[in-house]
C-alpha cells in the first residue's frame, strides 16, 4: 500500500434521499463505487442542490465507513463550479476531473495505484482498460449507462403511480443490448468449448464451479445458482482470478474443422458481455431502484428477464453484497424468470424512436456533383471571407521550448504546420480578446493552443477541457514548467462543462464536436474561433440533426448533407487536384450550413482559409462574433 498518495476532493450532488438510495443517482453510484473499492483516498463533500439541507439529514444512513461532509456550491473550488458533478480535484489544485464516467475511471485507477494487490479493481476497467472511455457525445453504450438509464429511473421514481405504467424505453434498450451475442477478445476457443459442450451435454463438458468456488468467496457470498454455461464458468473463473476451466476431452476434429462463422454465438454474463466491469456497476444502483419500485406498484417483470437474471447475477460477485450492505442497499431476491414469448418481447422491448436510424433517401447514384449542384441552383455556393491578417505570425523562435507544439513528439514539418496553424488561431482571438476575458480551448489535446493563448495573454484566464486523460497531462507539464498561473485544467466530455466564458477556441475539433462546440459558445453568448475536423464523422444524433441551418434543410436531406460530409474528407495532399478542389468545396458548403446555423442566434460568422492554406488538409477555421 503506497501511503505518499496526494488527497483529492470528490464533490457529489445531494438533492434528497429515497429509500436507500441518495439522489442523484449519479451521487449512489460513486458511493458504491467507493464502497466496492473499499477505497477510502478520497475526502468526500456532498454539494446540496437545495436550501433546506442539514447536516444530520445528509450523513445519517450514508455508506457505513465513509466520513462525508457538507459544502455549498459558491464554496466549491473554481474550476469545479464551471462543472457538473461528479467532479474530483486535487486540493488546492487546477486540474479538475468532472462526470461520472471519468470520475469513476479515475477513483478505479487510483485505488490499483495505492495498493497493486487489489487487480480485481483495476479489471473493472475491461479489455484494453476501454469501459466508458469514450465519451457519451460519440458512444451510444456509454451514454446508456452514464445519462439515459439513470435519468429514466430517476424520472420513473418521480411519476406519479397513474403516470409510470410502461418501461422506459432505455430499460428496454438495456434488456434488448443483454440479448445480443457477446463478442470478446480471442472468443474462437470459447465458442469452440460452448459447441463441444453443446454436442456432449452441459454437465459432462464442462465442470460446475461448485464447493471449491464458494470457499474464494468472501463472508455472505455464496452462489445460490453455481454456474453450469461455459460463459459463467469463464466469468466467475475471471472474478475469482483462476484459470477458466477446459473441457476434460480435447476438441474432437469435427468441433477443431467447425468454421469460425458456424460456432454458437456466446450470451451475456453481465452488461458488456462476459466480464463484470464498472458498467455493471454503474447500473446496479439504477436498476435495483427500478426494480424496487416496480415491486412496489405490483409490476409483473415477464417482459425483463434477462434483465432480471443479470440483476441476481451481478450479486453473485464477490464484493457486491457487502458494498450494497454498505450502502444500505437492500438488494432483492428474484425468481429465475423465463424469457418472455416472442411476439411480447418484440411489442415491450422497440428501440425508442429516437435512436431509430434515420433510413430516408438511403438510395443515391454518383458522387457530391448531383448535392452542389442542385445548391447552386438555388444560389448557394462554397464562399470564403478574406483572412483578416494572413501574414500575421508568432515569433516561435523567441519563445520558451515548453510554449512551442514541437516539444511534443512530432516531425520537424509537422511542428511547422501545427505552428502555422496556430498563428491563425491566435492571431483571430488576439483580435477579439481584451484584458480579464476567460477564454476556453475546447478538445485541447496537449494544450497547443490554449498554453500559447495563457502564456501570450497573461491578463486572460484560459481552460483546457479534453476527454483524454493522457494528453491533458501532457499540457499541464508544459504549463507547470512554464510557470503559468492563468490556466485551469478540465478532464471532461464537452456536455459536462456548463460554465460562463467569453471565447471559445477549437483546432480541430472532430466532426459533431464542432458543433457541440458552436452551442457552448452560442449559450454562453461568447465569441468562437474554431477549425473544424473529421467531416466524414459527422452523422445526427440524440442532439443534433443535420442539415443544421434552415436554409440548407430546405434544400438537402439529411442523406445528401451526409454525402458533402464524406467528400469534404477528401482533401490529402496525396490526392488528385482535382479531387481535393471538390473536398475543399465540401468543406465550405459544410461549413457555411454551419456559420448560418449560428447567425440564426444573432451571431455574425465567417468562415475563413488559413494562411498558408498548405498548414493542414482541413483548413478551414470559422470565426463567430454574437
Amino acid at each position: 500500500m503506497k501511503d505518499n498518495v496526494a488527497e483529492e476532493h470528490l464533490y457529489l450532488a445531494f438533492s434528497h434521499q429515497y429509500r436507500d438510495s441518495i439522489f442523484p443517482l449519479h451521487t449512489s453510484i460513486s458511493l458504491f463505487l467507493l464502497s466496492y473499492c473499499d477505497c477510502k483516498l478520497f475526502k468526500v463533500f456532498l454539494v446540496p442542490t437545495g436550501e433546506d439541507v442539514s447536516d444530520q439529514c445528509v450523513t445519517k444512513n450514508l455508506a457505513g465507513d465513509l466520513e462525508v461532509h457538507l459544502i455549498s456550491r459558491c464554496q466549491l473550488p473554481v474550476v469545479v463550479q464551471s462543472c457538473s458533478l461528479p467532479a474530483v480535484v486535487v486540493k488546492d489544485d487546477k486540474f479538475c476531473r468532472a462526470g461520472l464516467s471519468v470520475v469513476l475511471r479515475h477513483i478505479i485507477q487510483k485505488t490499483f495505484e495505492a495498493d497493486p494487490s487489489k487487480k480485481d479493481v483495476l479489471e473493472l476497467l475491461g479489455f484494453k482498460k476501454t469501459c466508458l472511455k469514450a465519451c457519451a457525445e460519440v458512444s451510444q453504450w456509454t451514454r446508456l449507462c452514464e445519462i439515459s438509464i439513470p435519468l429514466a429511473v430517476e424520472r420513473f421514481l418521480m411519476a406519479s403511480p397513474e403516470h409510470c405504467q410502461a418501461i422506459p424505453p432505455d430499460i428496454l434498450l438495456f434488456e434488448r443490448k443483454l440479448g445480443e451475442p457477446v463478442r470478446v477478445h480471442n472468443d474462437d476457443k470459447i465458442r469452440r468449448q460452448k459447441l463441444q459442450q453443446q454436442k456432449a451435454g452441459a454437465k459432462a463438458a464442462v465442470p460446475v464451479l461448485g464447493e471449491e468456488t464458494t470457499e474464494e468467496l468472501k463472508p455472505g457470498e455464496v452462489h445460490e445458482h453455481p454456474p453450469s454455461s461455459v460463459e459463467l464458468s469463464v466469468a466467475f473463473s475471471k472474478l475469482l482470478a483462476r484459470e477458466a476451466p477446459v473441457t476434460v476431452n480435447r476438441e474432437t476434429p469435427h468441433i477443431r474443422r467447425t468454421k469460425t462463422s458456424d460456432l454458437p454465438l456466446l450470451d451475456h454474463v453481465f452488461a458488456e458481455g462476459l466480464y463484470f466491469t464498472v458498467a455493471d456497476l454503474v447500473l446496479l444502483p439504477c436498476i435495483h431502484q427500478f426494480l424496487v419500485s416496480s415491486k412496489k406498484q405490483g409490476k409483473n417483470l415477464v417482459n425483463l428477464p434477462l434483465i432480471s437474471n443479470w440483476y441476481r447475477r451481478v450479486q453473485e460477485v464477490p464484493g457486491v453484497k457487502k458494498a450494497a450492505g454498505k450502502c444500505n442497499m437492500e438488494l432483492l431476491q428474484l425468481p429465475e424468470l423465463m424469457s418472455a414469448p416472442e411476439e411480447q418481447l418484440q411489442h415491450s422491448t422497440s428501440v425508442p424512436d429516437e435512436l431509430e436510424e434515420d433510413n430516408e433517401d438511403s438510395h443515391f447514384i454518383g458522387g457530391p456533383r448531383p448535392t452542389m449542384t442542385k445548391l447552386m441552383e438555388n444560389g448557394i455556393e462554397a464562399k470564403f471571407s478574406p483572412h483578416p491578417c494572413p501574414n500575421w505570425t508568432l515569433d516561435w523562435s523567441s519563445l520558451p521550448s515548453a510554449v512551442s507544439p514541437g516539444e511534443g513528439k512530432m516531425s520537424r514539418d509537422r511542428a511547422l504546420r501545427k505552428q502555422q496553424q496556430l498563428n491563425n488561431l491566435v492571431a483571430a482571438v488576439t483580435k477579439l480578446a481584451k484584458p480579464g476575458d476567460l477564454i476556453v480551448d475546447f478538445c485541447s489535446g496537449g494544450g497547443h493552443v490554449g498554453i500559447v493563448l495563457a502564456y501570450m495573454m497573461p491578463s486572460c484566464q484560459v481552460v483546457l477541457i479534453e476527454n483524454k486523460e493522457l494528453s491533458l497531462i501532457r499540457a499541464k507539464d508544459r504549463s507547470d514548467e512554464l510557470g503559468l498561473n492563468n490556466i485551469w485544467f478540465i478532464q471532461a466530455n464537452l456536455d459536462y462543462f456548463n460554465g460562463t466564458f467569453n471565447i471559445g477556441v477549437a483546432l480541430h475539433a472532430c466532426g459533431v464536436a464542432t458543433d457541440m462546440v458552436i452551442e457552448h459558445c452560442l449559450r454562453a453568448r461568447a465569441a468562437f474561433v474554431i477549425s473544424p475536423c473529421c467531416y466524414g464523422f459527422i452523422q445526427n444524433t440524440d442532439k443534433f440533426k443535420y442539415p443544421r441551418s434552415h436554409q440548407f434543410k430546405e434544400i438537402l436531406s439529411y442523406k445528401e448533407h451526409m454525402i458533402l460530409c464524406r467528400f469534404a474528407d477528401q482533401t490529402a495532399v496525396q490526392l488528385p487536384p482535382e479531387r481535393r478542389l471538390i473536398g475543399k468545396q465540401c468543406m465550405g458548403l459544410v461549413d457555411l450550413d454551419r456559420a448560418w446555423a449560428a447567425e440564426e442566434h444573432n451571431y455574425s460568422v465567417q468562415v475563413i482559409s488559413m494562411e498558408p492554406e498548405s498548414c493542414s488538409p482541413k483548413n478551414n477555421m470559422f470565426v463567430g462574433i454574437p
